[in-house]
């Protein structure tokens, strides 16, 4: 079985990494980031079926189906992931945050995926959710703790 995981440090309270990473409003801004998809009728509530809508490719239609498995705010995030072909496997993603003392550290983990084209998939999406994670969601961080701040 294969995997990916990405761990991110920012220097926010967890309360704000929480609110970017499961607020519709904000997780809009950073998903996109790098190729990724911007969600549909996503909330970090169990049983919430959701998906993420990216530009089509070749051989991809641009949707990823989506179900919130569990939420223990604002510490962990857990939802399957299914891509748009029937043959595609059910997977999963987890966020998981931890406090620093100098913020916050994000561990973000896709797994479940199989074979040689479970292999070739978690690659791929590895190096987007990098891209999200490393550019996508600092600013979008750094604009919503401003706002708080008032």
């Amino acid at each position: 079985m294969t995997e990916y995981t990405i761990v991110r440090e920012y220097p926010y309270p967890i309360e704000d990494v929480w609110a970017v990473l499961t607020e519709p409003e904000q997780v809009a801004q950073w998903t996109t980031t790098g190729q990724g998809g911007r969600p549909e009728a996503f909330a970090a509530v169990p049983g919430t079926e959701f998906r993420f809508v990216g530009k089509p490719t070749m051989g991809w239609a641009g949707v990823v189906d989506c179900e919130v498995v569990s939420v223990d705010a604002p510490r962990s995030l857990h939802y399957t992931w299914k891509g748009d072909k029937e043959t595609d496997e059910v997977t999963d993603v987890t966020y998981l945050l931890e406090e620093t003392r100098d913020g916050t550290r994000f561990t973000w983990q896709h797994t479940g995926f199989t074979g040689i084209g479970g292999f070739a998939m978690s690659r791929l999406l590895g190096t987007v959710r990098k891209k999200m994670l490393t550019e996508g969601v600092p600013p979008v961080l750094e604009a919503y703790h401003r706002a708080r701040q008032g």
